[in-house]
């Protein structure tokens, strides 16, 4: 794929080549979805911290911008769920202008991050990783919705897990009855709704039908309008963020992670997406138009947005196949925000509770989770890490630290995977070409090196080595199962070759199949050291070698 090619919004393929029925469809689809994204916008708004009207201001906004400018087909962006810890604790830190600045930031470190080319790294993220944080999102989710869930009479929800729960059991003789009534009709409606039609969405059903009780009913119970006031029916006028240098280096840390989220939801999703229409997204076009809708977000008084698996599915199940179906949710937002929006601040704040229920529950993936669990020891390991750091520390940590974890286990597959024998006294016999079917000559050592020989594995090397016999003149190193080498796998062959040269022993490299190995013998200097002649291609042809030495 050319450059021109990789940076080419999918809204561009269409032009010349789009159907006035794949419009409909398109149009339908994205009425379809913008009213499934209005009740998760303001419960993703509220539980993150902020204001409802944010919430709207970014599905509106960076909705558009990740339809026009997107690298995936049918990508709906927009405030999720799993920005929600994060934000959170941003706001919390930081309050509402910080988060801002480093809602900017990570928009602009996505950007970066997608002319870089990254789109394709970010994709290879170790999957128990994603399964851990995501099912530990969804916990906190849960967690931080049983004050409206239960109707609690409390001051703030403290922002740490187990803070919350202590908390929660401290105030629990004051559950509001009602409330919870709409908590568990809500979650009801959701679930069964589906058995009677998928034309209308279940939550916005369920906000329809509750609200309408607890107006109709006089029930006590908390509101949108009662917690945070009106909601503004227009937009606020943009303003880029004042950043400074300390400002920046407060904030980078947040943002990094802001960026880092998004970036593996918002492909993820885009993949997602892929195998349900057959298509192919363009990973850094996505980066770039995630990192767009973030700086404009941020511009606009928003919150972080990234791609929504829910919506994108959504979305394509009702016919959606351009990104003229993403443009249209955003702008059936709008109208609604304009013409229906201030009815809003009568939605019971249970009612949101229970629709974010649902969504945890969805985001938890228990059944992935438990299949992970039940597989090797090293991907549980960074499954537990990571979940367990999400929950009880935060986002950021457990992500850096299951990346690590994973890396460190890994490796340790790899070390283990690697392995060097003297074939002259191994057992070989299940070998294609074993060393009973030639004959050595005497004062010949055979070894065989079989896995990567790089910094964790160069060990064991240097170690089967050292207990090499005083008696051999020639010592054949077979290197046909070693598809990589590194620097200190080099190294470690220098220290060898040179020892061996010190006492009189010749060092001679067979089957060097490998172009990396090569090469970095060749670019490291060590294939003149050791000698060409000596640095074979088959193993019969290091016996030759072996004869004319000595």
């Amino acid at each position: 794929m050319s450059a021109g090619d990789m940076f080419k919004p999918k809204l561009l393929e269409i032009a010349g080549n789009y159907s006035r029925p794949q419009f409909l469809k398109d149009l339908m689809a994205g009425t379809i979805v913008g009213i499934v994204a209005l009740p998760l916008a303001i419960a993703f708004a509220i539980a993150s911290g902020v204001s409802p009207e944010k919430g709207l201001f970014t599905a509106i906004i960076a909705g558009f911008i990740i339809s026009a400018l997107g690298g995936s087909r049918v990508q709906i962006g927009g405030p999720t769920g799993a920005f929600i810890v994060i934000v959170y604790g941003i706001v919390q830190h930081y309050g509402v202008n910080g988060l801002i600045i480093a809602t900017f930031l990570a928009g602009v470190l996505l950007i970066i991050l997608g002319f870089a080319r990254l789109g394709s790294v970010i994709k290879y993220i170790p999957y128990p990783l994603i399964v851990g944080f995501t099912s530990g999102i969804a916990l906190i989710i849960f967690s931080s919705q049983i004050k409206d869930l239960l109707g609690l009479t409390m001051g703030a929800v403290p922002a740490d897990f187990m803070g919350k729960w202590k908390s929660y059991a401290a105030h629990i003789a004051s559950v509001n009855g009602y409330a919870m009534l709409l908590s568990f009709a809500t979650i009801a409606i959701i679930v069964l709704w589906p058995k009677v039609t998928h034309k209308i969405p279940g939550s916005l059903m369920a906000i329809l039908l509750t609200t309408i009780a607890a107006i109709g009913l006089h029930l006590p119970v908390e509101t949108i309008g009662s917690r945070f006031g009106s909601i503004p029916s227009s937009f606020p006028s943009p303003a880029v963020p004042r950043l400074d240098p300390e400002t920046i280096k407060q904030l980078l840390r947040p943002a990094f992670a802001i960026a880092l989220l998004g970036g593996i939801e918002s492909l993820l999703s885009a993949v997602v997406a892929d195998g349900m229409i057959g298509g192919n997204h363009r990973s850094n076009m996505e980066l770039v138009a995630q990192g767009t809708a973030n700086v404009f977000s941020a511009v606009f008084g928003g919150i972080p947005a990234t791609g929504a698996i829910a919506r994108t599915a959504t979305n394509i199940k009702n016919g959606g196949r351009t990104p003229v179906a993403g443009i249209t949710h955003a702008l059936v937002l709008l109208l609604i925000m304009l013409i229906v929006g201030k009815w809003a601040i009568f939605i019971p704040m249970a009612t949101l509770a229970g629709i974010l229920i649902v969504v945890a529950y969805n985001m938890s993936e228990w059944e992935n989770f438990i299949s992970v669990l039940k597989g090797s020891r090293s991907d549980a390991a960074v499954l537990l890490t990571t979940f367990f750091l999400t929950v009880l520390a935060d986002l950021t940590i457990a992500i850096e630290i299951g990346m690590v974890l994973a890396v460190f286990l890994f490796m340790r597959k790899m070390i283990q995977f690697s392995d060097t024998g003297t074939l002259t006294k191994m057992d070989d016999t299940d070998d294609k070409e074993p060393i009973a079917n030639y004959t050595l000559p005497k004062s010949v050592e055979v070894f065989e090196i079989t896995g990567p020989l790089f910094f964790g594995a160069a060990y064991k090397f240097k170690d089967a080595i050292r207990f090499i016999e005083k008696g051999p003149r020639v010592v054949v190193i077979r290197m046909r199962k070693v598809p990589i080498i590194d620097a200190t796998g080099i190294k470690t062959l220098k220290e060898v070759h040179k020892d061996f040269k010190r006492r009189g022993v010749k060092l001679i490299l067979s089957e060097v199949h490998s172009p990396q190995v090569l090469k970095e013998l060749k670019d490291t200097r060590l294939l003149f050291a050791i000698g060409k002649a000596n640095v074979t291609g088959s193993f019969e042809a290091s016996l030759k070698r072996c004869k004319e030495v000595l």
